[in-house]
C-alpha cells in the first residue's frame, strides 16, 4: 500500500476509519477527478476534487464532485464574500504542500476553511485525494465534514 502522507496521518490521529485506493494516475488527463473515478470504477459524483480558491482576500478549499464545476457566484455567496476565483496552481502547491493532482483537503501546510458541495452529503462515503497522485482516500462523508469542519453549501 502507499506510504503514509500528511493526509493519512491526520485521519489516523483523528481515529477516523478510511480505506486507501491506488490507481494509475494519468498526468495528461483532461479532468484528473474523472480519470480517477473511471480508474477506480466509482461514480464521479462520489469522488471529490480538491480546489484551492480565493474568496475575496481569503484562501478556501472547495470539495466538489469530480463531474461538476464550481459556480463561483454561489461559492462567494456561501462565504459571505463579493468574489471568488481559482487560486493559481503554484500558489495552491505552495500553500498546501501538495502537488496539483495530489492535493488533499487533509494535512495541508496551511489549513484553510473548507466548503463542501452539499449534494454529496447524501452519500454514506466519498473519495478525496490522499495527498499524492494516484492515491484516493475513501471515508464516511460525515467524518469528512466533521474533521474538516466543512461548511456544506450549494456551489454548482
Amino acid at each position: 500500500m502507499a506510504r503514509a502522507t500528511p493526509a493519512t496521518q491526520v485521519l489516523e490521529r483523528s481515529s477516523v476509519p478510511f480505506t486507501l485506493h491506488e490507481y494509475q494516475y494519468d498526468p495528461s488527463a483532461e479532468n484528473i477527478g474523472l480519470q480517477a473515478a473511471r480508474a477506480l470504477g466509482i461514480l464521479p459524483i462520489r469522488l471529490l476534487k480538491t480546489l484551492m480558491t480565493k474568496v475575496d482576500d481569503n484562501v478556501v478549499c472547495v470539495l466538489m464532485p469530480s463531474n461538476r464545476d464550481v459556480n463561483f457566484k454561489k461559492l462567494a455567496a456561501a462565504a459571505n464574500a463579493k468574489s471568488a476565483a481559482m487560486l493559481p496552481p503554484a500558489d495552491a502547491e505552495r500553500l498546501t504542500g501538495y502537488h496539483i493532482g495530489g492535493i488533499s483537503p487533509f494535512g495541508q501546510k496551511r489549513p484553510t476553511p473548507v466548503f463542501l458541495e452539499k449534494t454529496v452529503l447524501a452519500f454514506p462515503s466519498v473519495f478525496v485525494n490522499g495527498g499524492q497522485r494516484g492515491l484516493q482516500i475513501e471515508l464516511a462523508t460525515k467524518d469528512l465534514a466533521r474533521v474538516l469542519k466543512a461548511v456544506a453549501a450549494e456551489m454548482s
